[in-house]
């Protein structure tokens, strides 16, 4: 019987629920195609929705952010046999994979031109024109205002709101307990309230 077969983590993970992390991580080690599919469809979410709130001002962030989460889900995969549990938990390890494949795709998106989709003569049944200038503004304000952030409580932020983690999992990626994530979240969002009211401000005056 292959690990997970009887409930365990895996199987929990295939039934939708959420086992953790860092357990799943050592299924998958002594599972089979399963185990490592279970543990491959955590990352993948984990690392897409962190890479599309980092990369959504780029040119072209969508295709980035796709790009980034097939290359962290690589990487992941092919360092999976030679991982060791050091008592880190496996959430930061996929965070400190996330970020430097954001890293490289935002040096890279400096240097590269934008991808392009190519028109079909299909009915266009995405969001127009008009709706994307609305959605990107929204976007770029919410990512000035986390660059304005101090990187600790921004990570917070991006982990929490962005790729949709516990404070249980934020903690275990940041090195930080649930507790601490909750307050550092609570200053996060008090700050950008607080540049929020400053930026109306200055546009009334």
């Amino acid at each position: 019987m292959t690990p997970g077969a009887d409930g365990g983590p895996a199987s929990a993970a295939l039934a939708g629920t959420r086992p953790d992390l860092s357990q799943l991580a050592r299924t998958a080690q002594l599972g089979g195609k399963p185990e490592v599919e279970a543990l491959l469809a955590r990352v993948r979410e984990i690392a897409h929705r962190y890479a599309r709130a980092r990369l959504a001002t780029y040119p072209g962030g969508q295709h980035l952010a796709d790009d980034v989460t097939q290359d962290v889900c690589l990487a992941i995969l092919g360092a999976l046999p030679r991982y060791r549990d050091t008592g880190r938990p496996f959430e930061a390890f996929v965070h400190g994979v996330a970020s430097r494949k954001v890293v490289d795709a935002q040096r890279a998106a400096s240097r590269s031109p934008v991808p392009t989709d190519v028109f079909g003569d299909e009915v266009d049944e995405q969001p127009t024109p008009e709706d994307e200038a609305v959605h990107a503004s929204e976007v770029e304000s919410a990512a000035e205002l986390l660059d304005q952030l101090p990187p600790r409580l921004r990570d917070v932020m991006l982990l929490r709101v962005a790729s949709g983690l516990s404070a249980e999992e934020t903690g275990a990626a940041l090195g930080m307990t649930a507790g601490a994530v909750r307050v550092a979240q609570h200053r996060a969002v008090t700050k950008m309230r607080a540049l929020v009211g400053r930026q109306e401000e200055v546009g009334r005056g």
